[in-house]
């Protein structure tokens, strides 16, 4: 019996090492290149020291973070492989939320509450992994899955690209806050929250992140 254990053991670990074993992530998701996108917001292109956003906004603050994203490039692509959410639109929101790690104190933004390279908020989850470990990049894309499941549920007559984009910014601001799809980033951080990072996962898909 306990060879019997064993093995059932070895062939569960199995599995939940394949592609989709993360729950409430079954994929396949929208195609983040086929996601209409306005780019940065004046604010938070600003922020940044640009004059004007736009798509092209976006993509130059994307670029600013490439060297330090390929730190976290394996564990991205290993977690887009298990979740079934594009890497691109992973490594988008690692760089909206914390510029790759580069924003981030000890592992800590957004006044203490957000946690890691994908700000976990610790009022509302309870926080899995080192900060910038695959543990904690798994636990941000599976909440991000959540929020895209929400969409799709809330708008059923949505296409996948268009339930992708408003899962993006319910992770910033929830489910309740998107109304509309044209509206979607009103009430989201600078207001452009999922146009901003849909943008720049339309870059980091141009620069090894499939």
């Amino acid at each position: 019996m306990a060879g019997v254990s064993f093995v059932l053991v070895f062939l569960f670990c199995l599995l939940y090492r394949t592609e989709g074993n993360v729950p409430g992530c079954s994929g396949p998701y929208g195609r983040i290149m086929d996601v209409q996108t306005t780019g940065a917001g004046l604010r938070t292109a600003r922020a940044e020291g640009l004059k004007a956003g736009g798509v092209q906004a976006s993509a130059i603050i994307a670029e600013k973070d490439l060297k330090n994203m390929i730190k976290y490039r394996t564990k991205i692509i290993n977690v887009s492989k298990k979740t079934g959410i594009d890497a691109a639109v992973i490594a988008g929101i690692i760089s909206r939320e914390s510029h790759a790690g580069t924003a981030l104190k000890n592992g800590w933004g957004d006044h203490g509450n957000g946690f890691g390279l994908m700000q976990v908020d610790k009022r509302y989850h309870k926080l899995i992994g080192a900060w910038n470990s695959e543990a904690h990049i798994t636990q941000g894309t599976q909440i991000l899955c959540n929020m895209i499941n929400g969409i799709a549920k809330k708008f059923p007559g949505w296409t996948k690209a268009q339930q992708l984009k408003g899962g993006i910014s319910a992770y910033n601001a929830g489910i309740r806050n998107v109304q509309t799809y044209d509206r979607m980033d009103i009430g989201t951080t600078g207001n452009d929250y999922a146009n901003d990072v849909t943008a720049r996962a339309q870059f980091y898909k141009k620069h090894g992140y499939n």
